[in-house]
């Protein structure tokens, strides 16, 4: 445990601390990539072009950026495990008003409170992994939490497919808020009270000030804010293409993110040894060469047999989820323990625009034709590769001017 946080006695296991984070963030990403497959059947069922739903995907990270702000002002100051249990109930509270939304304003309004609150707890979990794992295993703890991406692609995904096709589009919501509940109870029962120590301006505004004056803190939000561009701007349409420009079934949509989550979840792990053992920033460029490859295939997808479509899709998901545990393992490691809780609150709302303007950048640029495909998806591709590259530079740039976050190593040692 750092020093910039107390925790009470008794110490709970670390692997069971990461269990539960780990859930919150699969329900977390969830709620949110559960929008993805919907695309086509709530484009139909309100009958809204390719930028209106844009619009439902981007207030999820709109919201969250907004609430990111505001949450650097305090996430250092509270204990961590009240502040997750009530972001979290709120969360679940959000969620079922999205499962009752009547309209598409109202699905909208909720989903803006449920970025609010699930930002925030996405923060929070970073935040805690910081706190309980030592720099030495962080990068396999960081992978552990992560992967709740893969396992949202091998089983919440298509479950979530399948109980839309079957029951309805507000079928989702219901299942995420009822996976809620029994979650709550773990917070409570497993997670550690953490309470701040010295080292804090005397005002929260002063505590701000203090964060936004380390250029290292820019650096790293400027890693962030390209990281998640480069998906941004492609995923939401991905599932709509598929179907559109691919040729692929709704039945048959479940499969792509079934093996795509599959094989991220058994690549995951081996991603954070090698992120532990090895420099963060090498590790980050070699996964950026195949997923540029994978996204330029994915963007550029004709009709195609439903084999090679898998092929590709898995391909992608390895590619783009993998880099995300180098880059925030290097992150993590470049800030002092006193600001990771505001760090990583304004680190999310950096992540949680970022995504959202991608969002609404990739829904200008993406149209219909009159045969009903869509169109300008190849554009948003090659927006993608710079953003990939992009991230390199910035990753380069902080890994200059914080080397011991690259390689487990004290501030100063390296």
């Amino acid at each position: 445990m750092t020093a910039a946080m107390t925790p009470t006695a008794p110490a709970r296991s670390e692997r069971t601390i990461l269990i539960t984070l780990a859930a919150v963030q699969f329900t977390h990403i969830l709620d949110y990539m559960i929008m993805m497959p919907l695309g086509g059947g709530l484009m139909r069922q309100f009958n809204l072009a390719p930028a209106q739903f844009s619009h439902l995907v981007a207030a999820y990270g709109g919201s969250a950026a907004i609430a990111g702000l505001l949450g650097g002002l305090f996430l250092d100051r509270i204990d961590r495990k009240r502040a997750l249990v009530a972001l979290y109930l709120g969360f679940a509270v959000a969620t079922l008003a999205c499962a009752l939304a009547p309209t598409h304003h109202a699905l909208l309004a909720a989903r803006v409170a449920a970025g609010v609150c699930g930002g925030l707890a996405g923060a929070v979990v970073v935040a805690m992994v910081g706190d309980v794992v030592p720099p030495e295993r962080r990068g396999r703890g960081m992978a552990f939490v992560m992967s709740a991406f893969p396992l949202a692609s091998v089983a919440g995904v298509p479950l979530g497919i399948t109980l839309a096709n079957k029951f309805g589009w507000h079928a989702p919501f219901f299942l995420l808020a009822g996976l809620a509940l029994p979650i709550v109870f773990a917070i409570g029962r497993f997670l550690p009270h953490t309470f701040p120590t010295a080292g804090h301006a005397a005002s929260p505004l002063g505590q701000m000030r203090e964060l936004l004056s380390e250029p290292i803190h820019w650096r790293s939000f400027a890693v962030t804010a390209a990281l998640v561009a480069a998906g941004g701007c492609i995923i939401p349409f991905m599932a709509p293409s598929l179907v559109a420009n691919a040729g692929v079934s709704d039945a048959r949509l479940p499969w792509v993110y079934f093996c795509g989550g599959l094989a991220t979840f058994a690549t995951t792990p081996l991603i954070g040894r090698l992120t532990d053992r090895h420099d963060k920033f090498h590790v980050l460029a070699v996964l950026t060469i195949p997923a540029i490859a994978a996204t330029l295939l994915v963007t550029h997808l004709g009709p195609s047999p439903l084999p090679i479509v898998l092929v590709v899709t898995t391909l992608f998901f390895v590619g783009m989820s993998g880099r995300f545990g180098p880059a925030s393992t290097l992150v993590a490691n470049a800030v002092e323990p006193r600001f990771r809780g505001g760090f990583m609150s304004l680190n999310s709302a950096v992540q949680q625009g970022a995504s959202a303007l991608a969002n609404l950048l990739g829904g200008l640029l993406i149209g219909r034709d009159t045969a009903g495909h869509l169109t300008g998806y190849g554009r948003v591709g090659w927006v993608s590769v710079l953003a990939f590259v992009l991230t390199l530079f910035l990753a380069h740039r902080l890994r200059a001017a914080a080397p011991h976050a690259a390689r487990n190593l004290a501030p100063g040692a390296a």
